[in-house]
């Protein structure tokens, strides 16, 4: 009776399983599907600065009114043409030799410099010559009318005002590597008319809803049918959650997604064109290069939250942890920014802060939200307010937790997404040295890098003992904030287990865990006469603590790395260990540590494995 009950579930997960895997193949063979024409239109939205546009749209004539079906061919030529419009911005904009000769010979015609000179060496109506003009009449203005002045001296003068002009034609006039991203990425999305971006309704629906459709049927079913919590069920022999071939599938295809969102966000324009009309309802301006990320982010989580609801449903506190994460995620990270959007505010996630959100002291930033009268100073004090305050307060009463496990949108993807993986997390001492060495320097760095923007902000000096503070900041934003948050923090779940950046990278991580470790009553109590030395609790720490080892000893768990997840607590099958908010830790008599110890068998972590499976 049993087993005709359940009949259902295997034709009802093969049909999910083939629907997720058609809306992947769907999802993943639309970036083949290109066709790309360049109009005046499409030129004309995608580089808003009329002087670049009318430099560079002579260089883009092969592409102008062309269809041209190879996306490779056309972004490369797209690039090639901006790299070759730099080559040559010297030759444009700088004071040949015969400019400067055209001066000198109506100098001495004129007997004097005079700045209408200029108008007649030059033709006004081009930007070269605007730019020339300009240019001299700023360095050369204090020389106009003295007629006292040797036409040798003038000349020399002449000469060497070029000469300073020419060496600041590169710095200002060529366009920088960033501009040449921007612009790139929007040439391409406007200028795409492949089927996707004509039929953006039906690719939507036979790919991300029925992925998200399969993804479901798939889960459901089978943590229905089975028993509350972790099962065991040969974890460690499955290929997706061993490090094995499909493991290495996945995380290759995450780190390309990762290097493309990062890197070359022109070459997945087809997601973006197919989130557009979600996001023109949310914010009334179309998805950006990012939008396509929020989405799935968003989605993994709501979906991976529903695996975790059936999972943990024996324990309140898991089902109250993920809907908090569900929460937060869907509702202040995905759709409050972009309700922002769509009022002219400054979109942020309120939940994120500094030093996570470490561009929270750029210029741009507080320039941005200090003019954005009322709600743009709420943002500037709210997230001041939080890391000062609202950090040390909530660490001291509830731990990391609160944040980490409960809030963060870092850790609600690693807690669900990576929820197959958490067993992968490197337990052994060296990786807890390394992790020490390098979160905390991470940190370090951060202080660094935030108190030399404050100081260039506030100063305009650009440098300190030497060291440019742009370099700075973009030194960390490359290293920290892209490959190893998102490249390696994400990308490699499959492999190092799913909170290698809560673990190694996080600043904030790092700063609140310094709170917990010394000023917490957040503790996790165990009770070593009651551990048989399974070994559950270490082998499903997803952050690399052999809690087993404190549990054998009674000693109570107060690490800064610990997230307070309340796993271990989950898969202990005699309720060893507790999750608890005391006042002060709990003392364990020595002797009976001692003998807990003789008396509970030390497996190795490869015994444990071999015992599950």
């Amino acid at each position: 009776m049993h087993n005709n009950n359940l009949a259902w579930i295997s034709p009802v997960r093969k049909s999910g399983l083939a629907f997720f895997l058609i809306g992947f193949l769907v999802f993943v063979g639309m970036l083949f599907s290109n066709q790309f024409k360049i109009t005046e239109e499409s030129l004309s939205t995608s580089i808003n600065n009329s002087t670049h546009r009318e430099l560079i749209a002579p260089h883009l004539s092969e592409f102008m009114n062309e269809p041209v079906t190879n996306k490779f061919v056309f972004i490369e030529g797209v690039r090639k043409t901006f790299s070759h419009y730099n080559d040559t911005v010297f030759e444009r904009y700088h004071l040949s030799t015969t400019d400067v000769e055209s001066i000198l010979a109506q100098v001495k015609t004129l007997g004097y410099y005079d700045l209408n000179i200029l108008s007649n060496v030059f033709n006004t109506k081009d930007d070269y010559s605007a730019y020339k003009i300009k240019k001299l009449s700023d360095y050369t203005g204090w020389l106009a009318g003295n007629q006292g002045k040797p036409l040798a001296e003038i000349a020399e003068v002449i000469n060497q005002k070029a000469t300073e002009i020419n060496g600041n034609v590169l710095s200002e006039k060529r366009i920088d590597t960033y501009a040449i991203g921007q612009y790139i990425y929007a040439i391409v999305k406007s200028s795409s008319s492949s089927v996707v971006v004509k039929n953006t309704g039906l690719f939507f629906l036979f790919s991300i809803l029925l992925g998200t459709i399969g993804a479901l049927m798939y889960i459901i079913p089978e943590k229905y049918a089975a028993p509350a919590g972790i099962k065991n069920n040969n974890v460690f022999k499955n290929s997706a959650t061993n490090g094995g071939l499909v493991g290495m599938l996945a995380m290759f295809f995450l780190v390309s997604v990762y290097i493309a969102l990062y890197f070359f966000p022109e070459y997945i324009i087809e997601w973006v064109s197919l989130v557009d009309p979600v996001f023109i309802a949310l914010n009334g301006k179309g998805a950006g290069a990012w939008s396509i990320y929020g989405l799935i982010y968003t989605l993994a989580i709501i979906i991976m939250g529903v695996r975790m609801y059936i999972k943990y449903r024996h324990s309140n506190y898991h089902i109250a942890r993920t809907s908090s994460i569900v929460f937060f995620q869907s509702c202040f990270a995905f759709i409050l920014p972009e309700i922002l959007v769509r009022l002219n505010q400054p979109s942020t996630d309120l939940k994120n802060m500094w030093p996570l959100d470490y561009d929270f002291f750029d210029a741009w930033n507080l320039d941005s939200l200090s003019s954005s009268g009322g709600i743009g100073m709420f943002m500037l004090v709210w997230g001041v307010t939080l890391f000062v305050i609202g950090v040390p307060v909530f660490t001291y009463f509830f731990g990391k937790r609160w944040y980490c496990s409960w809030v963060c949108g870092c850790g609600g993807l690693a807690e669900t997404a990576g929820d197959p993986y958490r067993q992968l997390s490197d337990k052994s001492v060296n990786a807890w040295r390394l992790e020490r060495v390098v979160i905390h320097s991470v940190l370090v760095f951060c202080i660094v890098m935030t108190i030399a923007a404050l100081y260039t902000y506030f100063t305009g000096v650009k440098t300190i003992m030497g060291i440019d503070t742009y370099t700075l900041r973009s030194t960390y934003g490359f290293f920290i904030g892209a490959l190893f948050s998102g490249v390696v923090g994400t990308g490699f779940y499959p492999k190092l287990g799913n909170r290698v950046w809560c673990r190694f990278g996080c600043p904030l991580a790092a700063y609140i865990g310094i709170i917990q470790r010394y000023k917490s009553r957040f503790r996790i109590t165990t009770n070593g006469s009651q551990c048989i030395s399974c070994g559950n609790c270490s082998t499903y720490c997803e952050m690399g603590i052999d809690v087993r080892s404190y549990a054998q000893r009674g000693e109570d768990i107060v690490r800064a790395s610990c997230v307070g997840c309340g796993v271990c607590s989950s898969v202990c099958p005699r309720g060893v260990l507790k999750l608890e908010n005391g006042s002060t830790p709990v003392v364990v008599d020595a002797a009976k540590k001692d003998a807990t110890v003789k008396v509970v068998n030390i497996m190795s972590v490869e015994e444990q494995k071999a015992m599950m499976d």
